[in-house]
């Protein structure tokens, strides 16, 4: 029979946990399993410490033949069973294989030191990265600030220049304003003097040529009255000529009245 060591999930869904177990390669993944020799978390927060494997155990059914998936190999290389494992093949003594499990497990913790080392001085390079990037963005948010500022205040400036062309523009509109008014008013008051003076001509005219009627009339009715005083004198002068004119008439007719009687 064909042996495995491999693992056998138990856990529910989206959190895997396994079994190590020895199987029988023709069964599925979770069938019923020979042995369990450990089990393995992969979600767990501490990864060097989320398995846990039964050496002895394990090396039992390795001299038997069994065959390791590549996640338990894994395993076994990080507990160094695989290191024993193949220090027994190569057929050394226990004394032996012990010195060279010690000097292998002094290895590791060398390992162990350097990598802490390395992720201290990367938490390090981290942390001064960081550091650097937090003055970086300091000196930018200033210099943004600073800017911010300046904006604002060229943004002020602009304001008030444009303000005061503004009311430049408007004093200027409005002194246009005046000064186009006092040319209509110049304008109007000339016009105005203008009419006067033509009216003033005109009624200069009128009254000369009134007082040029006037005198005429007068004359005339000078004329007229001298005419009327000669005529008067002459009707004054002319009755006493009719009335001694006429009874020489009525005589003369009773002249003639009396040769008729005859």
């Amino acid at each position: 029979m064909a042996t495995r060591i491999r693992l056998k999930r138990i856990g529910r869904k989206n959190r895997p946990f396994y079994r190590v177990v020895v199987i029988d390669s023709r069964q599925r993944r979770d069938g019923a399993a020979i042995e369990e020799l450990g089990w393995y978390n992969p979600i767990a927060i501490d990864k060097t410490n989320n398995f846990e494997i039964n050496e002895e155990r394990i090396l039992h059914w390795l001299q038997l033949g069994a065959q390791p998936s590549d996640i338990t190999h894994n395993l076994m290389k990080r507990a160094g069973i695989s290191f024993k494992w193949h220090l027994m093949k190569q057929g050394l003594d226990e004394k032996a294989i012990e010195k060279e499990i010690q000097k292998f497990a002094l290895r590791k913790e060398a390992q162990a030191k350097e990598e802490l080392n390395a992720v201290e001085k990367a938490t390090k390079k981290k942390a001064k990265e960081s550091e650097k990037k937090d003055e970086v963005k300091e000196a930018v948010s200033e210099t943004s600030t600073e800017k911010q500022v300046g904006a604002e205040k060229t943004e002020e400036q602009v304001e008030e220049k444009a303000e005061t062309n503004e009311t430049e523009e408007k004093v200027e509109d409005k002194k246009e304003q005046e000064e186009s008014t006092v040319e209509k008013t110049k304008e109007k008051t000339e016009s105005i003097k203008e009419e006067a003076e033509l009216k003033t001509e005109e009624t200069g005219v009128e009254e000369t040529e009134k007082t040029e009627v006037v005198e005429d009339k007068s004359t005339e009715i000078e004329k007229e009255a001298e005419e009327t005083k000669e005529v008067t004198t002459t009707k004054k002068s002319t009755p006493k000529k009719k009335s001694e004119e006429k009874p020489s008439a009525k005589g003369a007719e009773l002249k003639d009245e009396a040769k008729d009687d005859k």
